[in-house]
């Protein structure tokens, strides 16, 4: 069986140190890939000009980011009929209501704001796990 993968969209290295230790903390121990700005997240799915098989079960997506930002990398995954499906879950420190309104209306599953307490952040990885890896059904093409 084919452990599922997380792909991490995050630039800053204490984000993205904070949400690996989070999973590992929460005994979410699925293979976790980081794209450290949105060029690598495009290349996650299109640098060979195919998509990663298997996808991701996940994608935890920041939406201030270098070279291409979440909200592009998003609608570039949506644009494209083999990754249209994928699910796509914000997670960001942005308290910008613009950025809701547009991550919905560019096909979020969910946008998650970071809390800046420990604990909180640590609570919202746990029901982030529990929910897209465990108890979610993916879209038949993208089950691993």
């Amino acid at each position: 069986m084919n452990r599922k993968t997380i792909l991490l969209v995050e630039d800053n290295p204490d984000d993205e140190a904070l949400t690996l230790r989070a999973l590992r903390n929460n005994n979410i121990l699925n293979d976790v890939t980081v794209a450290h700005d949105g060029q690598e997240a495009f290349d996650y799915f299109f640098g060979n000009g195919a998509p990663p098989s298997p996808a991701p079960a996940l994608v935890l997506l920041d939406l201030k980011l270098p070279k291409i930002d979440g909200l592009e990398v998003l609608r570039l995954i949506r644009a494209d009929q083999r990754t249209c499906l994928q699910p796509i879950v914000i997670l960001t420190s942005s308290r910008e209501e613009q950025d809701v309104v547009s991550g919905y209306r560019l096909g979020a599953n969910s946008y998650i704001r970071k809390p800046v307490d420990f604990a909180q952040f640590m609570d919202a990885v746990k029901q982030l796990g529990l929910y897209w890896l465990v108890l979610n059904e993916p879209a038949p093409a993208l089950r691993n």
